[in-house]
């Protein structure tokens, strides 16, 4: 007999308790997508990256070299950095007791500390593990974790013909979702709720097209297809600008779609890539960053504009939204059983399977 896998039970989406294991078990256990390296282009540059209860210091030293720390003084442990992005003039100084700390987070002042067993170098900033792929930079709180490279496993070759580093920002938008990051996921992973609740992304794609990719413990994915005469994900479906340079035929007859857990969703279309990346605020709040990135040779033309693909995908991203928020809500309810899944939805199936894993793994 059949045993039907059904839905993660409440505590999953509505008790902060488990929210708070799964913010360790998660961001502070696996390399997490933090933002991109055109964020940082110049030695100075930095960005904030605020999760799991950690304020962390994205910079670029004077040897070009990306470096992260957490926003912590070595002194008296006071939080040096409160503006989210921006350029540090050669140095990062606590606004306290007057601390500084070079790019590459060694301490080159330390005022009134003139006395006998006092040693600078014992004092750097406490660093983050930094690794690079694609454009994006990813950070790891667990300096024992293995490489990203093991963690993305097969994805860098799969992804290799959209050379997504050579790509550069088009547009970001932010939205605040009253959702579970989770139920933020598995919504991204199926598509069986795409003719009732997205029209245009219906009009342009067939949500019975493409494959699954067999799921990984890091990541689930697959393609879809466009629909008649559609060569893009656009209002009109219609291509504006020209093929991403090194994709086959058919790469260029399909979107793939991709959760890298923990936070980064990965969307490739034949002439551009959106990313979302997924920060947790609280059990039932996700802040959520949307990017969409295009080739330079096609921005750098006269007249380029891409916001048939932005207003798109941001319509289609409202919908997911305030059905994801609506979830939450009827989980919520006393009401709420766990329901069985289809056996289209296998990528959700898949992604409460490496919930589970996790935690069982993790001894609670």
């Amino acid at each position: 007999m059949t045993i039907l896998q059904k839905t993660l039970p409440a505590r999953y989406y509505t008790d902060p308790e488990v929210f708070r294991q799964e913010l360790e078990r998660f961001f502070g256990s696996m390399w997490f997508c933090s933002g991109r390296t055109e964020q940082v282009q110049k030695p100075g540059a930095f960005y904030l990256c605020e999760i799991a209860g950690e304020s962390i210091i994205v910079t670029r030293d004077a040897n070009g070299a990306i470096r992260a720390f957490y926003n912590v003084c070595r002194h008296r442990g006071t939080r040096m950095c409160t503006e989210t992005a921006g350029s540090f003039a050669g140095r990062i100084q606590c606004p306290y007791h007057g601390w500084t700390y070079g790019l590459d987070g060694k301490l080159i002042g330390a005022p009134h500390m003139e006395q006998e067993g006092f040693r600078r170098e014992e004092y750097p900033l406490h660093s983050v593990r930094v690794e690079e792929w694609d454009g994006f930079i990813f950070l790891s709180l667990d300096q024992n974790v293995p490489s990203l490279a093991e963690q993305l496993a097969d994805l860098p070759t799969k992804f290799a013909p959209w050379s997504i580093s050579d790509l550069r920002l088009y547009k970001r938008m932010s939205y605040d979702v009253r959702a579970n990051w989770k139920l933020i996921i598995t919504n991204y992973n199926e598509c069986l709720h795409c003719p009732v609740l997205h029209p245009a992304l219906s009009r342009v794609s067939d949500y019975l097209s493409g494959h699954n990719d067999v799921p990984r413990p890091t990541y689930i994915g697959g393609s879809m297809e466009f629909r008649g005469e559609a060569e893009t994900m656009s209002m009109d479906g219609q291509m504006r600008r020209n093929y991403l340079p090194e994709l086959s035929e058919e790469q260029r007859k399909l979107v793939l779609y991709y959760a890298i857990y923990p936070n980064l969703l990965l969307s490739l279309h034949p002439d551009y890539v959106m990313a979302h990346t997924l920060w947790p605020r609280a059990v039932d709040r996700t802040h959520v960053v949307c990017e969409w990135y295009f080739h330079p040779s096609e921005m750098a033309r006269p007249g380029f504009s891409a916001d048939d693909a932005v207003e798109f995908w941001d319509v289609t991203n409202r919908e997911d939204w305030g059905i994801s928020e609506l979830s939450q809500k009827g989980i919520s309810s006393r009401a709420y059983v766990p329901g069985p899944y289809s056996p289209q939805e296998g990528l959700p199936k898949a992604f409460d399977r490496m919930v589970l894993e996790r935690e069982k793994e993790s001894g609670r």
